[in-house]
């Protein structure tokens, strides 16, 4: 892999495996590779802690600074996924999801900043990914907020502050065409809660404010709840969900 790297990223090689890593973290990066992938070595940490979502990921701290990390392997969806399983074409979703993660930070979206990601070879040209984005300590998915059992001025809260972030990403120009309420973390902040967006390797860029971008990420979280509401007994506020709906038209087309 010859392509620039970001800045202050540095590039670290053992054999098969390939990481990219903040330069401040190449110790951590060579100490996982000598052990086997980044999701290996986690998933086999005595100090890990798995985590729920698209697939298990794992929180534990690097071995050498103590970073705390969310490590996450990279596998296909869709109907193809038994087929196509973890394996992917170089250069894999990996570098992607470090540059729209980058982009959207500089764009005042909040995402967790991927600190290193990893790529093995495997079977020829083919390649699997790990990558690891630093730990976004006591928060909760949006889902949570949704279930029985919450107090519903939380529940308020968790949507308003989610209805930010989505209107952070149209802001962007960021459709994210994967934007569920598993990978709406929400933490607290000094006035309330605030919203994260995860799983950022599905984003895509388009015009800020376009309508293509306000709709779709609307309509897809929308999508999301009302599915959690049919399949698992959320609690949805119908004013909630039509104020979300609301999104795409608080902004004008350039």
């Amino acid at each position: 892999m010859s392509s620039a790297l970001p800045a202050g990223y540095v590039r670290v090689t053992a054999g098969r495996r390939t990481a990219v890593a903040r330069g401040e973290l190449e110790d951590d990066a060579r100490a996982l590779l000598a052990e086997g992938t980044l999701y290996e070595v986690a998933a086999r940490s005595l100090a890990a802690r798995p985590l729920a979502g698209r697939g298990v990921a794992y929180a534990f701290p690097l071995p050498i600074t103590g970073s705390r990390v969310v490590v996450r392997h990279n596998r296909h969806g869709g109907l193809l996924a038994p087929l196509t399983r973890d394996w992917f074409l170089p250069p894999t979703r990996a570098p992607y999801e470090l540059a729209v993660s980058l982009r959207l930070a500089g764009l005042g979206v909040r995402t967790p900043q991927v600190l290193m990601y990893g790529i093995e070879s495997v079977y020829g040209l083919l390649r699997r990914a790990d990558v690891a984005t630093l730990e976004v300590t006591g928060g909760r998915d949006l889902a949570s907020y949704l279930m029985p059992g919450e107090l519903p001025a939380l529940r308020s809260e968790a949507w308003r502050a989610t209805r930010e972030l989505v209107r952070s990403l149209n802001a962007a120009g960021a459709r994210h065409h994967d934007l569920n309420v598993k990978n709406v973390l929400l933490t607290d902040g000094e006035a309330g809660l605030v919203a994260w967006v995860l799983d950022v390797d599905r984003v895509k860029f388009g015009q800020a404010h376009a309508a293509s971008v306000r709709v779709g990420n609307a309509t897809r979280l929308l999508r999301s709840a009302r599915k959690w509401r049919d399949e698992r007994g959320a609690v949805l506020d119908e004013r909630e969900l039509s104020e979300l709906g609301a999104v795409p038209e608080t902004v004008k087309d350039d």
